[in-house]
């Protein structure tokens, strides 16, 4: 298979999931959340390491400095746009407009650099560092998730902070 058919439809599976996430954060708003609806996603996602035991997918040092430092400042558009909020006893994730052009702003964002990066980078290694990005974005912006989340819960509970 031609490595730009590679892109083309890895690209498309990642406007997928851009849609998924989408759904998923909508519907999210309209439960109360918890530590475990936090914590789980990047540790599911992390099994996805599991790719660089294959040695086509495996990064250099600055591949990966590369796809670190971009995906932590792509989470800092991800923790602006989430916030908790206290309703009915309970702690919600507050609905952002800004969120939903924010992550098709990052969907866009990231089919033009694999699009451009796909002729100079091996796809293997393209995909290692989009899955390293993709998991520098996410870890950062759930433990600030948690870190507000249990501000409000001691709040809603009355109990002190150590």
């Amino acid at each position: 298979m031609n490595p730009m058919n590679y892109v083309v439809v890895s690209s498309i599976g990642a406007v997928f999931m851009g849609l998924f996430v989408l759904f998923v954060r909508m519907k999210a708003a309209k439960q109360p959340t918890s530590i475990k609806k936090i914590i789980l996603p990047p540790v599911f996602m992390s099994s996805g390491a599991l790719m660089y035991v294959v040695p086509e997918f495996r990064l250099t040092s600055m591949e990966i400095l590369e796809a670190v430092v971009v995906g932590m400042l792509f989470s800092i558009l991800l923790i602006k746009t989430s916030k908790f909020e206290i309703r009915d006893n309970d702690i919600y994730l507050k609905r952002s407009k800004a969120f939903i052009f924010i992550l098709v702003g990052l969907l866009l964002v990231r089919v033009v650099l694999k699009t451009i990066l796909s002729s100079t980078i091996d796809i293997g290694q393209l995909s290692g560092m989009f899955f390293l990005l993709a998991f520098s974005m996410i870890v950062p912006w759930r433990l600030a998730m948690y870190q507000s989340y249990k501000k409000l819960y001691h709040e809603l509970h009355k109990i002190k902070m150590i």
